[in-house]
């Protein structure tokens, strides 16, 4: 037999996913090397990959469930005191007597929130807690370049943070000229792990080697971030901090998510047509657009030169939709996050589903004893390492496709249907099921994506067996009407074959 010795793991991207992976590696003993391509995500100098700030994250109960079970003391309170909770939606409109209103509807019938959280302030109390760690390196400014998955060996450039000049008054070391090309080091790993998101190198290098299938697609919906400042002089929220504000206009909208400054982080998105448009007339047509379209935003909330100065500046940016599979090659490499399944942002489970991943595929490697004592050889360890990669992927792709087109399909829901009576009607009638007979198991589609840790192809096969449940006693409903009553029901309401549709594609 030979001898046993650590793990060692290399963890590609060190944004939230690739660094709770880290923790997770290294709370097992395992050696751990992190490799980043920006500098540290610490330093606020540190540009975004887009240029922008992130659209702001929601942390929910996965998020915070795979947190929980890193057992890294004190990070998930630290994480959680810097989180704003968000009760609901708050959706605003203009109503027919001309006047604007604010309605909000609560995520979940038991009071249950979500948190909005600050990327950068996530990121740094994860990386704190993993700097603190003996069996932790960081290495930022380090691109993947090329990985050979059957002999366990990766390359980087490391790139420096500023090129040296070579004069009279700043000689190198040596005397010699500095060579303008980056140096390449080789690492050697047991495990490597790519978290390095949606354009990921280390799925690109994967691909080589696993016969892996891959769907992306950009869909016709572009965003830009503007900002809603602190309302002065006291520096206070401008609109309420507790909830996710959406102003819908049918195939676009426009939303705000409250920030630890006061702020909000706003987002418009929109078909491609309506950006070139505005971009070809800013002056003349993006405040009517808002007037019309999300009234009280400005001049209410952003004053018309800021929403002209932050139209102009901020890039409109693409969302991108990724399926792939097998998210694992043999025994050596494995992605996550983005690199495994990026999606639209319309469901805030992104960030949730990629810390998810990091704690299903360690319950898995743990349920196949790799890093047991009765593990006693190297090539037993890689042997169960293979068998859980393998069973990660079987177990997380049903998964993963199931959100990413949840995730397009809660998009509709947040531009247009949150205003319809039939989405009403049929929230109230889940959740008042759901508290007053919880026998029955009904639980809105929301509930079990942002509230539970159920499987996300479970969430959709539950909600898929209750639209039955609903549309058979809906039936039954306008059966038992009849006659006069069948026509004093289609007063009050909308035709059956419009409740029926809505019941099947929620």
């Amino acid at each position: 037999m030979d001898s046993m010795r650590a793990q060692k793991v290399v963890v590609v991207g060190a944004g939230p996913v690739g660094a709770l992976a880290a923790l997770y590696a290294a709370g097992r003993g395992d050696e751990v090397e992190i490799y980043e391509l920006r500098s540290d995500l610490r330093d606020p100098t540190t540009t975004p990959l887009n240029f922008t700030r992130s659209i702001n994250l929601a942390l929910s109960e996965r998020g915070i469930n795979s947190m929980r079970n890193a057992k890294s003391d004190g990070l998930l309170e630290s994480v959680l005191q810097e989180t704003i909770p968000m009760h609901g939606r708050m959706i605003h409109g203009r109503g027919k007597d001309g006047h604007l209103f604010q309605e909000p509807q609560a995520y979940d019938a038991r009071g249950r929130y979500i948190r909005a959280v600050d990327r950068a302030g996530l990121n740094k109390r994860l990386l704190d807690a993993l700097e603190k760690l003996p069996n932790v390196r960081f290495f930022f400014g380090h691109k993947l370049t090329g990985a050979n998955f059957n002999s366990n060996t990766a390359w980087f450039e490391r790139r420096e943070a500023s090129a040296r000049t070579d004069h009279a008054q700043n000689p190198t070391q040596d005397g010699k000229q500095d060579s303008d090309r980056p140096k390449e080091l080789s690492v050697k790993f047991d495990l490597l792990i790519g978290a390095d998101g949606a354009h990921s190198a280390a799925r690109y290098h994967m691909m080589k080697y696993a016969r892996l299938s891959y769907q992306q697609e950009y869909i016709d919906t572009l965003w830009c971030e503007f900002k809603i400042e602190p309302k002065q002089p006291n520096g206070s929220f401008a609109i309420s901090p507790n909830h996710l504000h959406i102003w819908p206009a049918g195939s676009f909208m426009f939303i705000a998510i409250p920030s630890l400054d006061q702020s909000f982080t706003c987002t418009l998105f929109a078909p491609s047509s309506h950006f070139e448009s505005l971009s070809a007339h800013p002056d003349r047509e993006l405040e009517p657009f808002f007037e019309k379209y999300f009234p009280g935003v400005c001049p209410g909330l952003i004053a018309s030169t800021e929403l002209q100065k932050q139209f102009k500046e901020n890039p409109h940016l693409p969302l991108i939709s990724i399926k792939c599979t097998p998210y694992h090659y043999k025994s050596s490499a494995v992605i996550l996050g983005d690199a495994a399944h990026a999606m639209v942002p319309f469901y805030g489970q992104g960030m949730n589903a990629g810390l998810e991943d990091v704690r299903v595929l360690f319950d898995i490697l743990d349920s196949h004893e790799v890093y047991s004592a009765s593990t006693t050889s190297i090539d037993q360890r890689k042997a169960a390492r293979e068998g859980a990669l393998a069973k990660y992927t079987d177990q997380r792709t049903p998964d993963a496709f199931a959100i990413n087109d949840l995730a397009l399909q809660n998009y509709e829901e947040m531009r247009s249907s949150v205003t319809s009576h039939s989405y009403k009607l049929r929230k109230y009638v889940e959740e008042k099921l759901s508290v007053h007979i919880p026998a029955s198991g009904f639980s809105t589609q929301y509930t079990r994506v942002s509230f539970e840790n159920q499987r996300y192809s479970d969430v959709e096969k539950a909600v898929a067996n209750q639209t039955r449940l609903l549309v058979g006693g809906l039936a039954t409903v306008m059966a038992l009407l009849g006659g006069l009553g069948w026509m004093s029901f289609l007063k009050f309401g909308v035709q059956q074959s419009r409740w029926i549709s809505l019941f099947r594609r929620r």
